[in-house]
């Protein structure tokens, strides 16, 4: 397969974006054209899980209907057909993502399980007492307990990288807090409440100085910039299959291999041994070791499948229309009163979040619902930030590659609606 070109964020700023076909895209997701309270369906809550094209739909209902089969180890047709399969999809997540080899690709049930598989065995077998984990006030709470519960075992301590008003980290602070004792950097590429954007290159960079292990949950960035890891240089990157319009239930998992290579299994079973004996058992190679069980074969059928459709987009022209679309709704929320929208002065992708005087968010969101709008309400599993931000809950609109202008209309008038009811 071809290499995917990637192209950098800042490189894409002051230049003319080729077109994005929205409509195109828009006819390969059949659930867009639900009618929803009798208004047709304006979904915009990406950020917690992206509808998914019939290709993947297609996939998965092929596997079963005509494939299905545990893989490896299996001498007949089936069994070979769905080893194929499920190593494909690796070598795509691999090339999608632009890991050194699939051998660097570990698949599990989702951006968390992919997280905690990190801070118990690598964490678990490499923190000691007086050592930190630095994480930041924007963390998803998967990004932020599992440190925590490792730093309890551990005698290690979490402290936290301080977030601006505007929305992005204060790097000084985190210069600061970088030391001798630093051991893991664990930070969210973009934030799933506000979207903003980390500097992950430069905290790599500047963690890898002193000698600490960079982890990145990229559960919010894979889905709308093109990640290079090999570029990046973090150690440990985890992402889910159904934010990348590809099915629930799977998850993608890339480390160093050097660092798998040195890592204790996290779970025990069948598949990730090399021999077993009543006393003790020996391991399997990365990434065999890290995939005790019979794994989500259908899953990762579905997460090729989505791999291989994004993998035919023109993802300069994506990210030019989303960050346009994402501009342009935070410009005219804004002009709703008595509306904020928080962490306004960071880059970001195309999550925001905002709040209203004297109105709680499930409230808007039941408006909006009523409508035919899809958001989230509530703290989004980031309850420091909340914190940070003076708030308990927000409202969340994420967009994807098939929302519309007209959609972002839909959302301003919905929430003029929401003014006009609880003023």
């Amino acid at each position: 397969m071809a290499p995917v070109t990637v192209i950098p964020p800042e490189e894409l700023r002051g230049r003319t974006a080729p077109v994005w076909d929205v409509r195109k895209v828009r006819a390969d997701f059949p659930i867009l054209s639900r009618i929803v309270r009798g208004r047709p369906l304006v979904y915009l809550d990406n950020a917690a899980t992206a509808q998914k094209p019939a290709a993947v739909i297609e996939a998965i209902d092929r596997y079963y209907r005509t494939g299905n089969a545990n893989v490896h180890r299996g001498v007949h047709t089936l069994s070979e057909e769905a080893t194929a399969a499920y190593e494909r999809a690796r070598e795509l997540a691999a090339v999608f993502l632009g890991a050194a080899s699939p051998s660097e690709i570990i698949f599990t049930a989702g951006t968390t399980a992919s997280l905690n598989l990190v801070a118990q065995s690598y964490g678990g077998s490499v923190l000691r007492p007086g050592d930190e984990i630095l994480v930041t006030e924007m963390e998803h709470h998967s990004n932020l307990v599992p440190w925590q519960l490792v730093a309890e075992r551990t005698g290690a301590t979490v402290r936290a990288i301080p977030v601006m008003e505007s929305g992005g980290l204060d790097l000084g602070a985190f210069e600061r807090l970088l030391g001798a004792r630093t051991r893991i950097v664990a930070v969210a590429h973009a934030s799933n409440v506000i979207g903003a954007i980390n500097p992950v290159n430069a905290i790599a960079e500047m963690a890898h100085q002193v000698g600490a292990v960079v982890v990145v949950d990229g559960a919010q960035s894979a889905p709308h910039l093109r990640v290079n890891l090999v570029a990046i240089d973090c150690d440990f990157f985890a992402c889910s299959g159904h934010k990348l319009y590809g099915p629930n239930g799977i998850g993608i998992l890339y480390g160093k291999r050097a660092l798998l290579d040195a890592m204790p299994p996290w779970q025990g079973g069948g598949g990730m041994i090399r021999e077993v004996q009543i006393e003790r058992s020996t391991w399997a190679a990365p990434p065999e070791r890290f995939e005790a069980g019979t794994p989500p074969i259908a899953e990762a059928v579905g997460l090729g499948a989505a791999l291989e459709y994004l993998m035919r987009w023109d993802w300069e022209a994506l990210v030019g229309y989303e960050q346009a679309l994402i501009a342009e709704a935070s410009r005219k929320l804004q002009e709703v009163p008595g509306l904020r929208v928080l962490g306004e002065g960071a880059d970001r992708v195309s999550v925001l979040s905002i709040s209203m005087d004297r109105v709680h968010p499930h409230d808007a969101g039941t408006v909006l619902d009523t409508l035919g709008i899809a958001v989230r309400a509530g703290h989004h599993c980031a309850q420091p930030l909340m914190r940070r931000f003076g708030v308990t809950a927000t409202l969340r609109a994420s967009f994807g590659a098939y929302n519309t202008p007209e959609e972002v209309e839909a959302l301003i008038a919905g929430m003029h609606e929401v003014r006009r009811v609880f003023q």
